[in-house]
């Protein structure tokens, strides 16, 4: 049975948009055309597609989620590698956490800046903002 994209869209959740960018990045295989030149898509894309969308929501990179489509359309490999590219995006993830805490620390010292209740020529945010962009 064959579905048309909109269907697609509807029954993932995933934008039309989303879905033709997916068949462009080569996630999706380009679809079926109908004698209207509709797009036609076999039931089995529903639960590729709702892989891809639980990758994206893992933050998982467009190449990431291509090898692990890879493996997964050839079952018969070991899960080694999958093993390998998960460890690899922890790792990803936590540098960005560290990142992020970083961030966090910057934003919470200019909050001290600043004890409010002031005029903005006095704010201790503002200038401490002002310095970080000439002073970098």
């Amino acid at each position: 049975m064959t579905i048309k994209i909109g269907e697609l869209a509807k029954r993932t959740d995933c934008p039309v948009v989303t879905i033709r960018f997916y068949e462009n990045e080569g996630l999706l295989p380009p679809p079926q055309r109908g004698d209207n030149n509709y797009r036609l898509y076999d039931e089995t894309l529903v639960e590729r597609l709702q892989f891809i969308r639980h990758c994206r929501a893992l933050n998982m990179s467009l190449e990431d989620i291509k090898n692990l489509l890879n493996y997964k359309d050839w079952p018969q490999r070991t899960c080694d590698r999958v093993n390998e590219l998960l460890d690899q995006h922890i790792e990803r993830v936590e540098s960005y956490i560290q990142i992020q805490l970083k961030l966090k620390e910057q934003l919470v010292f200019l909050r001290g800046q600043c004890s409010g209740s002031r005029t903005t020529d006095t704010c201790g945010v503002l200038r401490e903002l002002s310095q970080l962009i000439t002073n970098p």
